[in-house]
């Protein structure tokens, strides 16, 4: 059975939603990770660490892993930041 949504590895990263991690105090000097992005489909990718294995077991109930998902932690103001760059609808 396919799946009502599937991501498109072929969009583009279009724009920064929110601050860099860098501007916010996140990361050092090289502008590595944490980091919100729209891609040119319009979905939303997010960079953050991978605690995947550190939450599989403790999901509340009706959430899931599957295979080829994965659970990544970006810092709440990464998040707080990004809000104003995101549609209400």
């Amino acid at each position: 059975m396919s799946r009502p949504w599937e991501a498109d590895p072929s969009a583009e990263l279009r724009r920064r939603l929110g601050k860099s991690a860098q501007e916010l105090g996140n990361t050092t000097a090289s502008p590595d990770c944490p980091d919100i992005w729209e891609l040119s489909n319009g979905d939303i990718a997010v960079i953050g660490r991978d605690l995947t294995d550190s939450y599989r077991n403790r999901l509340p109930d009706g959430v899931t892993l599957t295979h080829d998902e994965r659970l990544v932690v970006i810092p709440r103001n990464q998040l707080i930041s990004a809000k104003r760059d995101i549609p209400d609808a």
